[in-house]
């Protein structure tokens, strides 16, 4: 049974939420809250196992709330709300803070609530299994040093073995996973110019903002990512990361040179493939290509498409439902691509990388503080 909390200003939205999962067999409503103080309050109260959670409601609104609540007694949180419409701030907001998926009024306060009754539904379902996560502060990005290349080795194996605890040769066992279904590797030779790809989905958001305020502005290679998002979100999403990182960061267009030091996220409703573009050059091609699973855009398309560059490639995979990527990644490997998962622990949703990590296919396992610092290393290698 699923114990849900209701928490929306507007007395006839309380009403038709709480029927609506009173409907359901597997749903039970413990209470409603007709504020963001009172939704605090109650949910110490009542813990229960969702929150649904309106953004706008007097004495205190629901973003503050949720801070709150995330940051004393974090549970898994659904945003319902008529302030979260296609591309606002307050939907990145919410999900930055740790909110786990969304849910947009289908017309206001006096909503249609037959035309989403299903997604609420659904959603909440998938929240119920959700690992609730604290706000992650903002850190101090790392800064990129190049890896020395005029080190005598000798002297870098005392610089290895102390940064490591490893000698230059071995491999490290710790955050490794043994390749016991990997397919044979064609090594494709490396150019010199790393690319670094990453694949989120549910808890991406949060996941981003860990991951990509740490990466260094002067990051000597391009970063691509494909978070499912629907349409008008994306670019919101970038627009909040760009303003809290060193590197840069924007919504990804069709036939855009990826440059160093530039994050480029996937739009919503697009697909996002990574083509040559002579001179060693890459670029981005959007399709709106059919849908795979009901997603566009997808982490196996990417990931597809970028297999090509070979040992020249990072690839991380971090939170989210299901197992988009996997396949992907079965082909970065094969090519000697690189390969980094967000370990369990760290997960809202351990599904994306527990298909990569149980098919044998990470280099390594990170939690989600150390995927940046992950990140620079392996583009130094």
């Amino acid at each position: 049974m699923i114990r849900v909390l209701i928490a929306d200003d507007s007395a006839f939205m309380r009403k038709v939420l709480s029927d609506l999962f009173k409907s359901q067999s597997d749903f039970e409503v413990v209470g409603t809250a007709v504020n963001g103080q009172d939704t605090i309050e109650k949910v110490k109260k009542l813990q229960p196992d969702v929150l649904t959670l309106d953004v706008v409601m007097p004495i205190m609104d629901g973003l503050t709330a949720l801070g709150i609540i995330m940051e004393q007694c974090p549970l898994p949180v659904v945003m319902i709300s008529s302030a979260t419409q296609k591309g606002t701030n307050e939907t990145i907001r919410a999900l930055a803070l740790g909110a786990v998926d969304f849910v947009s009024k289908a017309g206001g306060a006096i909503s249609k609530i037959d035309t989403i009754k299903d997604e609420i539904l659904s959603k909440c379902r998938l929240a119920a299994k959700a690992r609730a996560r604290q706000n992650l502060a903002v850190s101090s990005p790392l800064v990129y040093k190049p890896k020395p290349s005029n080190i005598e080795p000798a002297t870098r194996r005392v610089e290895v073995k102390r940064r490591t605890g490893l000698v230059l040769g071995q491999k490290p066992m710790i955050n490794r996973v043994p390749s016991t279904t990997a397919p044979v590797r064609r090594i494709i030779p490396g150019t010199g110019k790393k690319l670094v790809v990453i694949g989120t989905s549910t808890g991406g958001p949060q996941a981003l903002q860990s991951v990509i305020t740490r990466l260094p502005r002067n990051l000597p290679c391009g970063v691509v990512v494909v978070q499912h998002m629907p349409a008008g979100f994306t670019k919101s999403l970038a627009e909040r990361l760009n303003s809290i990182s060193e590197i840069a960061v924007k919504e990804a267009e069709h036939d855009e040179i990826i440059k160093s030091g530039q994050v480029y996220i996937a739009p919503g409703d697009y697909h996002l493939r990574i083509m040559p573009a002579g001179g060693g050059e890459r670029k981005i091609a959007l399709s709106q290509e059919p849908r795979v699973g009901n997603l566009r855009p997808t982490v196996n398309y990417m990931f597809d498409s970028a297999a090509q560059f070979g040992r020249d490639l990072v690839s991380v995979i971090m939170t989210g439902m299901g197992s988009d990527g996997c396949e992907g990644m079965k082909k970065i490997k094969a090519t000697g691509g690189y390969s980094i998962a967000q370990d369990e622990s760290s997960c809202v949703v351990y599904g994306m990388p527990k298909a990569v990590v149980d098919a044998g296919l990470a280099d390594e396992i990170r939690p989600l503080n150390k995927i940046a610092e992950a990140i620079v290393d392996a583009v130094r290698r």
